[in-house]
């Protein structure tokens, strides 16, 4: 099953979010991150977090969604967007038939950087826990009505 996770900058919230599926998915999902207004890197934070937490950070980096959009692309099964409403962010909308679910979370990137750290973990506490409780499904074999009610709930997780 291929999920991409969409944001406004693709440096924080959904790098971190794609690592986790792909390091705690164990193959059954494949996960990648995109923004529609992408940063053009991944924030320092994410990286230095991500590899405390045991995660592969060598491919991360900040693309545009246009990538996913092309011909060659992966065919998508799911759409997670994680944009926060503090910020008052527009989050991108998916096209095509994919389920799709919304799973904010405030932006760490935001923070100042005195208080990285602890947003960094707090965001990443909050998708590991969401992430977990997709992957407890047995995502394979839902349709698609019973999966878009299944993430609609996890996104509800804090």
């Amino acid at each position: 099953m291929n999920i991409l996770v969409l944001c406004t900058g693709n440096s924080a919230r959904s790098i971190l979010l794609e690592s986790i599926f792909n390091t705690e998915g164990a193959g059954r999902v494949r996960a990648f991150s995109a923004g529609s207004q992408p940063s053009g890197k991944v924030h320092p934070q994410s990286l230095v977090l991500l590899g405390e937490e045991g995660h592969d950070t060598s491919n991360a980096r900040s693309k545009s969604w246009d990538e996913f959009g092309a011909e060659d692309a992966p065919e998508m099964d799911m759409v997670i967007t994680v944009c926060g409403s503090a910020a008052e962010e527009t989050c991108p909308i998916w096209p095509g038939a994919p389920v799709r679910a919304h799973w904010g979370v405030e932006d760490p990137a935001a923070a100042e950087e005195a208080d990285w750290d602890a947003a960094f973990r707090t965001a990443y506490d909050t998708l590991g826990k969401r992430a977990a409780a997709l992957l407890e499904l047995p995502v394979e074999t839902m349709n698609q009505t019973e999966l878009s009610t299944q993430l609609k709930r996890i996104g509800t997780l804090t």
